[in-house]
């Protein structure tokens, strides 16, 4: 237990810290770039576990796998930590981690929607309690910065759904948590290079050029600044909070369960903004902090239902096996019987 609540730190120090260090990041990086190269990493140091995973289970990648991480790749790195970095850009490190843990909450409705999944009513109370908190830090009577709180809505929304076809792909396909997630980052690192790679066409540059918005996105930059001299903002981006953050987090929902490992997302809200704080002095809004409350409120009826309901399906399953092994081991021993009363039978005869 001391090793999993190891992980489980590590994961959420982590993981509060990733606004940070991407907000510090930034200066010396395009927001594409920096998605790009995170990615990539954080799947690369992903990638002996997850082929060890594979090898336990004598598998081989089909076509159709490699599809469905062609989707979750362009769900998750393309759209939500496009949206997310870009947010981080244009918003307050802090305000961007507690919209962004919302996704859990965007999760259960997709699941629902897609899945046909029934909302607990817990589940239902921590939605309900979640959507008020991000009501109070929207604050939609006084928006100050419409577009970062747009983007990372848009980002933890858009990482709901991803959170849905991942599980479910990892249903039918029978993977689990690492190997989707390291063989979405790789695939999706790909798939945004190609992007990227696009946006150098000159008939395609010369295009966006003409579009205001569109400006920034053309000729995206790759391997600028990639040197030693952000050797160690790259390693803490793309080694410790991409790539250790969520092993370590997998490492922990071995150990445990999910709900006990989802902790990581339910502490993130109070502690990323105290980090944003201390280290970049950014400044807490009295909605912002109201909203957090509510929100850690939210995330806590969260916790206990998942608590309960696993609690529930472990009794389920118990009251389930009982009977069975009793079955088999009242056959066993008729069999013995069986087996000791026939050559009785042959001696008589």
């Amino acid at each position: 237990m001391r090793k999993t609540m190891l992980y489980i730190l590590f994961s959420t120090l982590m993981f509060s810290s990733m606004e940070i260090a991407l907000k510090a990041a930034g200066g010396a990086f395009n927001p594409i770039q920096l998605n790009l190269i995170r990615f990539f990493i954080g799947g690369v140091v992903l990638l002996p576990i997850a082929l060890k995973a594979l090898a336990k289970q004598h598998r081989r990648l089909t076509r159709n796998d490699w599809a469905l991480f062609a989707l979750t790749g362009l769900v998750c790195v393309i759209i939500s930590m496009t949206l997310y970095q870009l947010a981080i850009t244009v918003d307050e490190a802090s305000t961007v981690a507690v919209l962004f843990s919302c996704n859990p909450v965007f999760a259960l409705i997709f699941s629902y929607l897609i899945l046909h999944e029934r909302l607990g009513r817990a589940n239902l109370i921590a939605v309900l309690v979640s959507i008020a908190g991000l009501i109070v830090i929207v604050n939609p009577a006084h928006l100050t910065n419409p577009v970062g709180l747009a983007l990372a809505v848009g980002s933890a929304l858009t990482f709901g759904l991803y959170s849905i076809v991942s599980r479910w792909g990892s249903v039918r396909h029978h993977f689990n948590g690492i190997v989707m997630t390291c063989f979405t980052f790789l695939v999706g690192s790909v798939e945004l290079l190609g992007v990227m790679l696009l946006t150098h066409v000159p008939a395609v540059a010369a295009r966006m050029q003409q579009v205001g918005w569109l400006r920034d996105f053309a000729a995206l930059p790759i391997l600028k600044n990639v040197s030693l001299t952000y050797f160690w903002l790259l390693f803490f981006v793309g080694v410790c909070v991409t790539g250790g953050g969520f092993a370590f987090y997998f490492l922990a929902m071995e150990r445990s369960d999910v709900s006990t490992a989802s902790l990581v997302f339910f502490i993130k809200p109070g502690l990323a903004p105290i980090l944003a704080a201390v280290i970049i002095h950014e400044q807490i809004l009295l909605n912002t902090i109201i909203g957090i409350v509510i929100i850690l409120i939210g995330s806590v009826i969260t916790f206990m239902g998942n608590r309960v309901k696993s609690r529930e399906s472990d009794l389920v399953t118990a009251s389930a096996t009982v009977p069975v092994s009793q079955f088999q081991a009242q056959t066993a021993d008729d069999a013995q019987d069986a087996d000791q009363s026939a050559p009785a039978d042959d001696d008589e005869a």
